[in-house]
């Protein structure tokens, strides 16, 4: 076995200051904002005044709690926005729970179980909303969050970079050397993610889809720990094992488990035309749980348009300048592996028993979707070929886990 800590401390920072990051862009709100609670105002015929919530959490009452869970690409940010507009009420991330300690945030912004995540708000749950992007423009987004804090090796550089989260779209050269290393086993990674949200947190190989032992299964959860080989399902698990499905008992610390009440797109929340729509599902997800006093359904348009059309509150992907997701482009490779990956989870998951449930179909209609709009990149060429590639800031941290395959 090889073990890199270095690496996973390094991929441990950036995570955490990703999570830090909605606090530092909005300094000036942390110090005018007390611990008394400021929610949007209803004005009354559909018209609202957006007020930020308090970041300091509200410790003497008691909340039914969010996972807002999602595949590292900002559109997470996206819609715990929504939540905190339209209650007034703030949300934190997973390391904030984990290194800045246990507080009273009923939203809880999650990338675990990926590598970029991890379980830091012990049993503070109630129920998960996932939330699901494109897989291409989430592989793009994903990257561009790292550039933004410059693939930072120690805390103190990267927390020297967060004002630059959200701000512009990185080089081209320096995407294409990400992607070339990265994005073959980041897709593999996706869909696990989903997977994992589905099932209710059914522990499974990300390589070959199959049920995996716990002794399996942790050892994926570090990437940088073990090189690619090491994890072969095989070799850990053998070929002919019968293995007995187990569960991440993390699940059994959210009281209605990980499968999610709702599965929310992150593309279609940004549309003018189904936005409001996407809105509206983030509040009925919400509505009427203990703590939650979200504002009435007749302003709750006006807070979509505040925050998605008039730009209030929080930085998100959305904010970028310069290139166009369109521009960061893949290789035909890449593109094929995407829609193989997105036929196996439409087949699954339009297939009995999932075929009964809501939160199945939703995921099928998202994912057929982006199955469409890759597919059409095909046809009509939108691809690269692969290149090596020399970046202006190589993503070192994870030579590691290109070496090891």
């Amino acid at each position: 076995m090889t073990i890199k800590s270095n690496h996973k401390i390094f991929l441990s920072l950036i995570s955490l200051v990703l999570g830090l990051s909605f606090v530092a862009n909005n300094d000036s709100i942390v110090h005018y904002w007390n611990t008394s609670r400021k929610m949007s105002v209803d004005l009354g015929g559909g018209k609202c005044r957006w007020t930020p919530p308090s970041y300091e959490g509200i410790e003497n009452t008691t909340f039914f709690k969010t996972v807002v869970a999602g595949y590292p690409s900002g559109d997470k940010r996206l819609t715990f926005v929504q939540m905190e507009g339209l209650t007034g009420l703030p949300a934190k991330d997973e390391w904030d729970f984990e290194y800045l300690g246990m507080s009273n945030h009923p939203f809880i912004k999650a990338n675990y179980p990926h590598h970029e995540g991890i379980w830091g708000w012990d049993d503070a749950a109630d129920q998960v909303v996932m939330v699901v992007r494109n897989i291409k423009r989430a592989m793009v987004e994903y990257h561009d969050i790292l550039w933004d804090i410059g693939y930072a090796k120690t805390w103190e550089e990267a927390f020297e970079l967060i004002p630059n989260l959200y701000a512009e779209r990185p080089p081209l050269s320096d995407f294409l050397a990400w992607r070339d290393e990265r994005v073959h086993d980041e897709i593999k990674w996706y869909g696990w993610f989903i997977d994992y949200y589905m099932e209710g947190g059914l522990m499974r190989d990300m390589f070959t889809n199959k049920i995996t032992t716990p002794e399996h299964w942790y050892m994926l959860m570090m990437p940088t720990v073990y090189t690619v080989a090491e994890l072969n399902y095989d070799l850990v698990v053998g070929p002919d094992t019968v293995v007995e499905p187990s569960y991440d008992p993390n699940c059994d610390k959210i009281t209605n488990g990980c499968e999610p009440v709702k599965v929310i797109s992150a593309e279609r929340l940004v549309e003018h035309t189904r936005g409001p729509g996407v809105s509206l599902q983030i509040a009925n997800a919400i509505d009427g749980k203990h703590g939650m006093n979200v504002i009435s359904p007749e302003a709750r348009g006006c807070i979509w348009r505040e925050l998605i059309i008039n730009k209030k509150g929080l930085k998100t992907f959305i904010d970028r300048d310069g290139y166009g997701e369109s521009d960061y482009s893949f290789t035909q490779e890449h593109l094929e592996g995407m829609i193989a990956e997105l036929d196996r989870l439409i087949s699954k998951y339009s297939s009995h028993p999932w075929d009964v449930k809501e939160t199945a179909q939703d995921l099928v209609d998202l994912l057929t979707e982006h199955r469409g709009l890759i597919d059409a990149d095909l046809t009509e060429g939108g691809y690269r070929k692969m290149m090596q590639r020399t970046a202006s800031a190589i993503p070192q941290r994870f030579e590691s886990m290109e070496k090891s395959g």
